[in-house]
């Protein structure tokens, strides 16, 4: 009998839960859903992880522990790597000027909270406590609710100030600063808004990306000029 050269996805989850104890079928899925993994079918369907993919599931999933990479930049590295750039995509550190440090909402995701906890190793008691502070929402009727995408980037970033004992309560001051600052963004942009032409819609459209972009390198500038005191104090 011919020895089979590759693996079922639940041989791949045995195989690189020891490194990844929080990696789970879901998760694997999810990768494979943003086009992060392409395993081979079998004609019944099934997934067949070769030894190269299972090594780009864990350059993907060390890429997310350990530099807290979006997706969409794990994307894009990884297409580097494969044109035969990767060293130099590897070695670039981000600009200011670029986008780098956010996640892109997957599109078109719906998960249960049992998928969610899953796919974010965030309990569900924890998202449960999370969206009754308004920092994650469910959607569809009660017999199916279902997270988003942007829910799935939400719990991947406060995934890190639980690390640091950090409770959903905390995180509320963001949320309001959010809702401010989106009402405040609302009120320059309206009067493009009232306009009803394409035109008028897709420039309002440039200017909310600039004015969070703008928001986004002013706050990181604030906090950093806060956080030097802490270091330098005596």
């Amino acid at each position: 009998m011919p020895t089979r050269n590759y693996q079922s996805i639940g041989e791949v989850l045995v195989s690189v839960k020891t490194e990844f104890p929080d990696i789970t079928i879901s998760k694997i899925r999810f990768l494979e859903a943003e086009g992060l993994l392409q395993p081979e079918r079998t004609p019944s369907g099934y997934r067949k992880f070769y030894e190269q993919d299972v090594e780009r599931l864990k350059s993907i999933l060390r890429m997310q522990r350990d530099e807290y990479l979006p997706l969409k930049v794990i994307k894009e590295r990884l297409l580097h790597q494969e044109a035969g750039d990767g060293e130099a995509a590897t070695a670039a550190p981000p600009t200011p000027e670029t986008d780098q440090d956010l996640a892109e909402p997957p599109t078109g995701l719906q998960m249960s909270i049992e998928e969610m906890a899953s796919a974010t190793g965030i309990d569900r008691d924890r998202i449960r406590e999370l969206e009754s502070f308004g920092l994650v929402c469910s959607h569809g009727p009660e017999s199916a609710k279902y997270y988003d995408g942007d829910d799935y980037v939400v719990l991947s970033i406060v995934k890190d100030f639980f690390r640091h004992g950090v409770e959903p309560r905390h995180l509320t001051m963001y949320r309001h600063f959010a809702e401010r600052e989106a009402s405040f963004f609302e009120s320059i942009i309206m009067p493009q808004l009232r306009q009803r032409n394409p035109e008028a819609r897709r420039h309002a459209a440039v200017s909310l990306s600039e004015l969070a972009r703008a928001s986004r390198k002013l706050k990181q500038a604030l906090l950093r000029h806060n956080l030097r005191q802490y270091l330098q104090a005596p």
